[in-house]
């Protein structure tokens, strides 16, 4: 077993509960991280033993152009698409998204979700 990781992934979208953050859109950073069985794909050094790190980034990257109100949303979007894109394949699925500089009121540098499963 191996775990695969795409770390600080950055997108420009448009998730929030408030009208205006829907229209202004905002950036987030998406880190994944999973389990695969890699053995095979460390004796052939083939990509089609393994999961493209490509094909991962395009799917989160198409999930997160998706609208959404709240980052759990997405968080559980993205993870509902692994699974179904590679079913044999991952188990122990963590993302995280952070959304940058949200509007709050006040300085905070990010908030973000975490899911696990």
């Amino acid at each position: 077993m191996g775990t695969i990781e795409l770390e600080q992934m950055e997108f420009f979208s448009y998730h929030g509960c408030y009208e205006q953050e829907q229209v202004v859109g905002n950036y987030y950073l998406v880190d994944l991280r999973f389990d695969v069985d890699v053995n095979t794909a460390m004796k052939t050094d083939n990509l089609s033993d393994t999961i493209s790190y490509l094909d991962v980034y395009r799917l989160v990257k198409d999930e997160m152009a998706i609208k959404s109100k709240l980052l759990e949303h997405v968080a559980g979007r993205i993870v509902d698409r692994l699974y179904t894109v590679y079913p044999e394949k991952i188990s122990n699925v963590c993302i995280k998204i952070r959304k940058m500089n949200p509007p709050l009121g006040g300085k905070i540098q990010n908030v973000s979700v975490t899911l696990r499963r």
